[in-house]
């Protein structure tokens, strides 16, 4: 199983066939190391740290494409400071994806500067390193996203289907600025799209209770909360600004 056993014809077919982390597993295995070891046992240290090689790789083109605002967001690093009152446990619990698994939707709730966004892209992160599919979009890029879709021929519903196979969406500045109809007729059909087949997470300054109002106060709002409020875990990021906390640390 050393390099030395493989001709080079046999390199060119595991080349072939994208197999080029097995190729390098196998060329790099240590002699001394391996060599005692049974064929199973080198193949599986080879198979190992080909598949981590993989993973890893997965993992990395899933947070590119991601497109985080922050992409050294990290859940488990979140500053836990007393005045924000932020629950350890639930953040534990929203880095185990299994919300994801249940297709529920997160609301980060607070004033601006709270961290909403930060925790927004801390958790597609973690979403891409359980190898799940994530996006990150702020409302206004949606917005504007949407307008230039319907200008192309085919292009709302293109843009419907990209944005509701994402396995978790996350919609930053929800209810930023009122949606115009339009909007609010593509953010009903995209809620209606992903209800019960994938998670949304939702980071906004306002409380539900000021949600209705913000989406037109119309069937449209009844229709569009409908889809949303069932089934949400709710966050309260608090008041706390952690832009000027963390720039009094510097």
């Amino acid at each position: 199983m050393s390099a030395s056993l493989l001709d080079i014809e046999t390199k060119r077919k595991l080349r072939e066939m994208n197999a080029t982390d097995l190729l390098t597993a196998i060329d790099t295995q240590d002699p001394v190391v391996s060599a005692g070891l049974a064929f199973e046992d080198r193949l599986r240290m080879a198979v190992d740290e080909a598949y981590s090689s993989f993973t890893h790789s997965k993992v990395t083109g899933l947070i590119r494409r991601a497109g985080l605002r922050y992409p050294n967001a990290d859940l488990r690093r979140i500053d836990l400071l007393e005045e924000r009152g932020l629950d350890r446990s639930l953040l534990s619990h929203l880095g185990s994806c299994q919300f994801v698994t249940r297709q529920q939707n997160v609301v980060f709730q607070g004033f601006t500067g709270s961290g909403k966004s930060y925790l927004g892209c801390a958790l597609a992160k973690r979403a891409c390193e359980h190898r799940i599919r994530a996006h990150y979009m702020r409302m206004p890029d949606l917005e504007e996203a949407w307008t230039a879709a319907q200008e192309q021929t085919g292009g709302a519903g293109k843009f419907l289907r990209k944005y509701a196979a994402f396995t978790l969406l996350v919609i930053d500045e929800w209810l930023l600025d009122r949606p115009t109809e339009s909007m609010r007729g593509m953010l009903l059909e995209l809620m209606e799209r992903r209800y019960g087949e994938t998670s949304t997470v939702f980071c906004t300054q306002y409380q539900q209770k000021d949600w209705h109002q913000r989406l037109g106060a119309g069937v449209h709002a009844d229709a569009i909360m409908d889809r949303i409020v069932h089934n949400t875990l709710w966050i309260e990021t608090g008041t706390y600004n952690m832009r000027e906390h963390t720039a009094a640390q510097t």
